[in-house]
């Protein structure tokens, strides 16, 4: 029975499907979304709308109760489905469908329906000895039109329409959290949360909800102060990382960063053509050209959904799925040139981000960011810019079968030499580029940085290689 086939016999036509996963499933969540968006499905943003829940990858010996926080809400019938490779997506969905077909029930992955007596993971002790509440709620996530109730930035602006209805999705703390209940979320290095107040659980709770403090703010005013979790499972937005922001009205006096502790066997998908070369494998050019396209779209998809362009989030996605698949360069010039042209050319979109989270090029060079944001030398209008001028160049790339050099090193992110990752430095630099801004330009400020956290629970490249 086709996948079609088989929603059909369940009554709904399109079923509501929440998309989630782990650090290091970058390539599962990739073969997710393509396989989606060819069955129109819809990606919802939050448990009480889905009938399916797919989870990408599926880490042992980690503790899974955020994804319990996600399966109690959803409305039955309900499928939780694991995916734990690119190639078995078509399957899983297809049988996640018959299921629904059937009234439902939790769907394992192919292999384990195939190994019945095998174990299930392990449930890890919580790193700092509390459980965070497990608050699950989602920002709004674009139609499959695209054409979501414009917002003004940061509550000010009125928004105006260019090629469709746009603005930042801004709402109110309790709204904008994204599902941690429970988890393992394992702190930053360089950033306590040990004495992050609220998330101790140790203060004042209404209804499992933490209550307001009283703090100075930087006026000298005696304000409730707020402490908000975001992620690790919110729609557009990197998987595994956590952010922890202490709010006095809008206002983010403090952020904390964070991310799911785990290890991948694999090389990080975005930066595994450089990570290959540099250890002596014979990569093509086309090949890592591709691959810096792919994840540059990657990244404008995630800033474009994010302040509500949701048809040119789409149109970004499936440019980069064809971008990934080999498409012939001729074929996808007139297009990817045709959409960077018409992004950057963009006076609304200039006028929602221009101004957030500014890091100029003295500052991210004393940070160690590279890559891109290093470029920018500005805001996130300006890392949106060079995001843009390097998917051009990566074109002329394309179909290039010379081998990169092993010192060639400059992946998406920044430089994949030394043995910290470039995405490590741009978390070390979110929190200051958060601070004072509004709250409503959180989801921004990250998108515009997006951070590989598979890049920071990838095993050391030389085991990857001998492994």
């Amino acid at each position: 029975m086709g996948l079609r086939d088989a929603v059909r016999r369940a009554g709904v036509s399109r079923p509501g499907v929440l998309l989630v996963g782990w650090p290091g499933s970058t390539a599962i969540r990739l073969a997710a979304e393509a396989e989606l968006r060819r069955l129109a499905w819809r990606v919802v943003d939050g448990p009480a709308a889905a009938g399916l829940l797919v989870v990408a990858g599926s880490p042992e010996s980690v503790d899974t109760a955020w994804l319990d926080a996600l399966r109690r809400p959803m409305p039955a019938p309900r499928v939780v489905v694991t995916l734990r490779r690119p190639a078995d997506t078509r399957d899983e969905l297809a049988a996640a469908a018959a299921l629904l077909a059937g009234g439902g029930e939790e769907l394992e992955s192919t292999e384990e329906r195939g190994a019945a007596s095998e174990a299930h993971p392990s449930t890890a002790t919580p790193h700092h000895g509390h459980e965070p509440e497990g608050n699950q709620a989602h920002e709004a996530h674009d139609s499959p039109d695209g054409h979501d109730a414009p917002e003004s930035r940061a509550g000010h602006r009125d928004g105006h329409a260019e090629e469709q209805d746009h603005g930042i999705r801004s709402g109110h703390a309790e709204q904008d959290t994204g599902s941690h209940g429970g988890h393992d979320m394992g702190s930053h290095s360089g950033h306590d949360m040990g004495g992050h107040a609220g998330h101790d659980m140790g203060e004042t709770t209404v209804a499992g909800l933490p209550m307001a403090e009283r703090a100075d703010d930087r006026d000298g005013l005696r304000l409730d102060l707020l402490h908000v979790p975001l992620g690790p499972a919110l729609n557009d937005w990197p998987y595994g990382l956590i952010l922890r922001v202490s709010l006095q009205g809008d206002v983010m006096q403090d952020a904390d960063v964070e991310y799911v502790r785990m290890q991948s066997d694999r090389y990080p998908f975005w930066s595994e053509p450089w990570l290959r070369a540099a250890h002596g494998d014979q990569v093509t050019r086309d090949c890592a050209a591709r691959r810096r396209c792919g994840a540059h779209l990657d990244s404008l998809g995630r800033l474009l959904a994010v302040v509500g362009w949701g048809d040119f989030a789409a149109r970004a996605r499936r440019l980069r799925d064809d971008v990934l698949a080999g498409v012939p360069a001729e074929r996808l010039r007139p297009e990817l040139l045709r959409l960077a042209r018409r992004v950057a050319r963009s006076r609304t979109l200039r006028w929602l981000v221009a101004g957030l989270g500014p890091l100029p090029a003295d500052r991210a060079h004393e940070l160690g960011v590279s890559g891109p944001a290093l470029t920018a030398d500005g805001d996130a209008y300006d890392r949106m810019r060079v995001w843009l001028e390097e998917i051009s160049r990566a074109l002329d790339a394309f179909d290039d079968k010379r081998h990169l050099e092993t010192d060639d090193v400059k992946g998406p992110r920044g430089s994949v030499g030394g043995t910290r990752p470039p995405s490590r430095a741009l978390l070390d630099a979110l929190p200051e580029l958060l601070l004072g801004a509004e709250f409503a330009a959180a989801r921004v400020i990250v998108a515009s940085l997006d951070p590989d956290i598979d890049e920071l629970v990838a095993v050391p490249a030389h085991e990857v290689a001998h492994g």
